[in-house]
């Protein structure tokens, strides 16, 4: 919840926003977002009803709303109270969906902004295809309110200029009051008039229509010759490069009594915060009245691609309806019941339930059909140190150790299907390896290797955090642990989703044969340090691991395994060595590496939960208790949050201090839990760190890749590895909570 204290003048839509950002250096806290989505792009919505980073159409397009890495010149679309006197903000997604609702309520008046990107239901009898619009649904419930818009794209990471034009339509469509009743007939105990139980469908409307005005957005087009945006593979240099022309309409819907609002678009230039040329509005809204705000690409642009009538008109019945309120209500039924019928699709029973279903959605939104990949992360840029640190990294391409993990998640889930398409995307990639064999540690969501790293010195950076970088750098580091997440996700789908193909056989004994030959190099480890390489431990283990399910499939499965005795032999090897050469005996833990002895290293909570020791093993038991002692006694856990290693004294090629990684803190707390078969108090904490974990959500559930000394969020938000970590933790806590009490 928040307080949004504003005024009456023409400055209240800027005071309001000041109001919350002020305590941040004129930025929301990172914690202060909700996410909306479509399976190809996804948005940004404050608190404070502003959509401050969106990039359009795709994940790893370019910004079109940035204001999360600039508060002046990113670009926003903000539509906010404007009241007298003070006003509260709630916000909330609609049950088992990913839409979001923001709503206002001051003494005169309560209002809401439901935001969402359509989905179509499966059979839906309306739109079949799915739209690529950003709609914006503001009403109000009780009262009067009225509100400010406020629509300053920056396209291109707010590098290209863009003119703006308002077009008079004078082609006011006006929905019948015929159709509004057919409305009410179809949504008699339909999901939408449950949850809209305030929009009384029984009294058909007097009217609704089409706003008379369109504001178009077109953007200068710019040669890129450098950049993540300079690759070969044509479906990444299409998205990467794609800067739309974007209209932006609206639909009004009256009172039941006829009134209706008056809403008008104006021109507004703000060089001097940055900006170019956009579109305001002020309008006031009385109960029962609402209007649907709808951003989308031109579709001038595809259909000038087309080569005949038909193709055109084809075009435009899927993509370019006639805008109606039926129409636009229509899509928000829709997109509600296809995420319902998809969660509906989860198995899990356990505690936690709210939190494991709230992370499940937030996986699919993360998740890029076309391909199944799973994007880490759909922002670029957000510090994991506030300062100059330096630590701010693109993420908005696919980790092959975070999708391994998501099929994990989603396999411990019963949703089955995403399982089965992430295999299509690893089968594409493993169809391409490097020319030693291995692959690379990430790729673009279409399976493309190019990301070249780019800093925008334009953009000053969250809070004032720069670099803000673009493509990642670490594209090319060896990290050979992604061999064993990515084998034990195959393993795990062969055994609870799909039985494996021979062709696919054959593509994971190759990925076998290569860890055998180089598990001895050392590497940049999973936490993609950009210092020296090592030998780390849970690249080690992780090589133990891809080495032990390989051999596990050849042997469930009775596949062809000409090399298994040498499997055998290196899987082994590489045991022994860990407790050789990683295991510090006058400290009594698991170091970082080989080469750091007296270095901790979180990563090492994973040895239980990959099997590669027990959980009541004395040596993993005594490093996990050295992992839980504080920093200042030679521990990496402050207040039951766990880092993932000393910053400050670990060489990781960077410089400053970092936040407590929310990961590390579900692995603690599942470690815990498999620790537990011998000492029952283990248990209790297990459940009390992952209680205490919970609490750091922000207020929709969602986690951000790191937790500050304040409780603040860090880095890249919503961090896939985090609620990864919470479904595979919520199941295994429960799992022997129940145990311990059948």
């Amino acid at each position: 919840m928040s307080r949004l204290s504003v005024s009456g003048s023409s400055q209240d839509e800027r005071r309001l926003t000041e109001e919350l950002r002020r305590h941040y250096d004129g930025y929301l806290a990172i914690n202060q977002y909700g996410m909306i989505g479509n399976l190809r792009t996804a948005a940004m919505v404050g608190m404070d009803g502003s959509i401050d980073f969106m990039c359009w159409p795709e994940f790893d397009s370019p910004s079109v709303f940035c204001r999360l890495l600039d508060k002046t010149r990113g670009g926003h679309f903000s539509i906010t109270p404007a009241c007298a006197i003070s006003a509260t903000s709630k916000q909330q997604y609609l049950p088992f969906s990913n839409v979001l609702t923001t709503k206002f309520l001051s003494e005169d008046g309560v209002g809401t902004v439901t935001d969402f990107m359509h989905r179509p239901r499966p059979r839906s009898r309306h739109h079949r295809h799915m739209l690529p619009w950003l709609i914006r649904s503001v009403e109000a419930i009780r009262g009067e309110l009225t509100f400010d818009l406020e629509c300053f794209p920056a396209f291109d990471y707010a590098r290209a200029p863009h003119t703006l034009e308002i077009h008079d339509t004078h082609s006011v469509s006006v929905d019948h009051p015929d159709a509004a009743g057919h409305l009410a007939t179809e949504a008699a105990n339909s999901i939408f008039q449950s949850v809209f139980s305030h929009w009384d469908l029984s009294e058909a409307q007097s009217e609704s229509f089409v706003g008379p005005q369109c504001a178009v957005f077109t953007p200068e087009k710019a040669d890129r010759s450098q950049g993540p945006a300079h690759t070969s593979n044509a479906a990444d240099h299409a998205a990467q490069t794609a800067v739309d022309a974007m209209d932006l309409r609206y639909v009004v819907g009256c009172a039941g009594g006829g009134s209706c609002p008056f809403i008008r678009f104006s021109a507004t230039d703000h060089h001097e915060r940055g900006l170019g040329r956009g579109v305001t509005a002020r309008f006031t809204l009385q109960e029962g009245q609402r209007v649907f705000f709808i951003l989308r690409s031109t579709p001038e642009s595809a259909i000038a691609q087309l080569n005949s009538r038909a193709e055109i008109d084809d075009y435009r019945a899927k993509f370019d309806p006639p805008l109606s309120m039926r129409m636009t209500e229509n899509l928000l039924e829709d997109t509600l019941l296809y995420w319902l019928t998809w969660i509906r699709g989860c198995s899990y029973q356990g505690r936690w339930l709210e939190n494991v279903e709230r992370s499940a959605l937030i996986l699919k939104m993360l998740t890029y059909e076309p391909t199944g990949a799973v994007v880490a992360a759909v922002t670029f840029s957000l510090p994991e140190a506030i300062g100059s640190s330096g630590r701010n990294w693109d993420y908005r391409y696919t980790w092959v150790r975070d999708s391994a993990f998501t099929m994990y998640a989603f396999m411990r889930l019963g949703l089955n299907r995403e399982a089965r398409d992430y295999m299509a995307f690893v089968r594409t990639v493993c169809s391409e390896k490097n020319a030693d064999g291995g692959l690379q540690i990430m790729y673009t969501l279409r399976g493309g290797r190019e990301m070249d790293e780019l800093v925008l010195p334009h953009l000053e950076g969250y809070r004032a955090c720069a670099p803000v970088r673009i493509g990642n750098g670490a594209a090319d580091h060896v990290q050979l642990d992604i061999y064993g997440e990515l084998l034990d996700a195959v393993y795990l789908y062969n055994k609870f989703s799909n039985p494996l193909s021979y062709d696919e056989w054959v593509d994971i004994r190759a990925l076998v044969d290569y860890v055998c030959d180089n598990y001895h190099r050392p590497d940049m480890g999973i936490w993609e340090v950009r210092g020296m390489r090592q030998n780390f431990t849970y690249s080690k283990v992780q090589c133990w691991v891809a080495i032990d399910r390989g051999l596990r499939l050849a042997d469930k499965r009775d596949f062809p395994c000409p090399s298994a005795a040498k499997w055998r032999a290196t899987r082994d090897t590489i045991y022994e060595d860990v407790m050789r050469h990683a295991w510090n005996p006058d400290q009594r833990f698991f170091a970082l590496s080989y080469e750091s002895p007296d270095m901790l290293d979180a990563a090492v909570l994973a040895m239980p939960l990959v099997f590669f020791c027990d959980g009541t093993d004395p040596r993993f038991v005594s490093t996990m208790r050295r992992i839980m002692m504080p920093p200042h006694k030679g521990g990496l856990t402050t207040n039951n949050l766990v880092f993932r290693y000393n910053a400050v004294e670990t060489d990781d090629g960077l410089e400053g201090e970092e936040g407590t990684f929310s990961l590390c803190t579900f692995w603690l707390a599942e470690a815990l839990s498999r620790a537990s078969k011998t000492d029952i108090t283990l248990l209790y904490k297990a459940q009390v760190v992952f209680d205490e974990m919970i609490t750091y959500g922000n207020h929709l559930g969602i986690f951000s890749e790191e937790i500050d000394k304040s409780g603040n969020h860090l880095g890249n938000f919503p961090q896939a590895f985090t609620h990864i970590a919470l479904i595979s933790a919520a199941y295994n806590v429960d799992r022997a909570l129940k145990s311990s009490h059948p």
